[in-house]
């Protein structure tokens, strides 16, 4: 049995979560978002303001178990995500690092010789606090932790200063220099 599958997913009073089929239509005041579940592994239901996924068998085998976690983990985050967002904050470090948005792109010197302009996705929205500070909203979890990932890609932590672009709380193993 799957420990995190069996946890009932709690709707918040703002948000409204629709079944038709394997269909799941998720709405909340952020945005609305849409998942397919396994109709064939997994049944759905709603008590009260809570929504519980159950495997259709009652011999539950390991695969099915994992499904079932990851499963409920996406509707879980669907839930958070059309409710209140999911957000990453991204930090530059170095000298001359900066970040400024034009328009629908994302400007960022990052010590090259030319500028890197990052076009932004329309789901996502993305604050530049500071020169510094890169705020990644939307509603989709995946998506954001995408984006995020591409831009930290873009410029690479180096363990020896820690320039680059690091994700706020981000663990960076430094080493130590050359001695004479």
């Amino acid at each position: 049995m799957s420990k995190i599958g069996k946890k009932n997913i709690i709707i918040p009073k703002e948000s409204t979560i629709k079944i038709e089929g394997a269909n799941l239509t998720i709405s909340g005041p952020k945005g609305t978002k849409k998942l397919t579940i396994n109709d064939k592994i997994f049944s759905s239901k709603i008590i009260d303001s809570e929504f519980k996924i159950e495997p259709i068998q009652k011999n539950v085998d390991k695969k099915t178990s994992i499904l079932w976690g990851t499963t409920r983990s996406v509707i879980n985050n669907a839930v958070t995500g059309v409710s209140s967002g999911h957000e990453k904050i991204l930090e530059l470090s170095g000298v001359g690092f900066r970040a400024n948005l034009k328009g629908d792109t994302l400007n960022l010197q990052l010590g090259f010789s030319h500028d890197i302009n990052f076009k932004i996705p329309k789901e996502i929205k993305i604050a530049v606090e500071k020169q510094t500070v890169v705020k990644i909203n939307g509603v989709d979890k995946e998506l954001v932790s995408k984006i995020a990932a591409d831009i930290k890609n873009l410029k690479p932590v180096e363990p020896y200063k820690a320039k680059g672009i690091k994700e706020r709380g981000q663990f960076v193993l430094r080493k130590e220099g050359k001695k004479k």
